[in-house]
């Protein structure tokens, strides 16, 4: 890493000219996409009313082979089109977290620690939610291998990379695929789209910022530092990583193809696999990217006192100020 420096990290001048040099390198690092988009085939397996709203559980399809299962929340109370944002768990049982259910029986309920249930956290903000199983994760895990990895994203990511492909980029793919399902919706704002997520669901709301341009605000929560400080140091699942990506860009460069567009960071004072040292590194040279673009105070960073977690009540509000909405009453 001494001896690489990142050829397309931003230089100063032009924004807009830079991100597109970047966006056009960076696009085919992630793996190849399927060429054409399959029919979504939409089904719904349950729906119900919750306190906060209506949650429905649906499944897409994203591309032959991979159906995507997810929570569609809507806001109690709260007129239509709704805002909404995609919700990303990262190496966790799953989605289920989300809205606080059991993985397996999703009528029963179950307490959920750091923050992690998005959905009913967006219900909570008037915002409408589309929680997603990632590919290797809950649902979708991969069931071969859980009696001997902690996670099953290891075999996912081999087998992507053999494929030409990476699991971080058909993770990417499956938000642009549930864009798709949302813009067949009457109901959603298709103007007012974010992306949220914790740890791997914050690495992949990075990279979806980045490259799908449908994306109207972003929440990544313990997942954008320096690639030095974090996955280049300390022990990271493979899905965290892109061949050939550091000699091209850091990580403050592949957030900075989303300005100037509101992006709200959330770090953790003692994350240890995130370290805050280098998070703020990497918030530095986003400024200066946010600041060329002429929008300073859209990137936000927001610092919670514990550690690898999401911290709804410190983020949530400088969101709202960011987009000039209310948390609902």
């Amino acid at each position: 890493m001494a001896d690489t420096s990142p050829s397309h990290s931003y230089p100063g001048g032009s924004v807009p000219q830079w991100q597109g040099r970047l966006r056009r390198k960076l696009a085919p690092l992630l793996g190849a996409w399927p060429e054409e988009r399959v029919p979504l085939r939409v089904r719904t397996v349950w729906r119900r009313d919750h306190p906060l709203g209506t949650i429905e559980k649906i499944v897409f399809r994203s591309e032959p082979g991979a159906d995507v299962p997810a929570f569609l929340c809507l806001p109690k109370g709260a007129a239509a089109p709704h805002r909404v944002m995609i919700c990303l768990q990262g190496h966790t049982t799953g989605m289920h977290l989300s809205i606080g259910v059991e993985r397996d029986d999703n009528h029963l309920s179950l307490p959920v620690e750091g923050d992690r249930d998005f959905g009913l956290s967006c219900l909570k903000n008037g915002f409408a939610a589309l929680c997603l199983e990632q590919r290797s994760f809950g649902e979708r895990r991969e069931q071969k291998q859980e009696k001997n990895a902690p996670h099953g994203c290891h075999d996912a990511a081999m087998r992507s990379l053999m494929l030409g492909r990476t699991l971080l980029g058909e993770r990417v793919f499956d938000v642009d695929r549930a864009i798709d399902y949302l813009t067949t919706r009457s109901d959603v704002d298709l103007s007012r789209i974010g992306v949220m997520g914790n740890s791997g669901g914050g690495t992949v709301s990075i990279y979806a910022a980045a490259l799908l341009p449908r994306l109207a605000f972003a929440m990544p929560s313990c997942s954008f530092c320096t690639f030095r400080d974090s996955i280049m140091s300390i022990y990271h699942c493979a899905d965290n990583y892109v061949p050939g990506l550091y000699p091209v860009a850091e990580m403050a460069d592949i957030l900075g193809l989303f300005a100037p567009k509101p992006v709200v960071i959330v770090a953790g004072r003692d994350d240890k696999i995130f370290p805050l040292r280098g998070t703020r590194h990497a918030f530095r040279n986003l400024q200066t990217i946010y600041s060329a673009s002429g929008a300073p105070d859209r990137c936000q960073l927001v610092v919670g006192k514990g550690g690898h977690r999401f911290y709804a009540d410190d983020a949530w509000p400088v969101l709202h100020k960011l987009l000039g909405t209310t948390r609902q009453k």
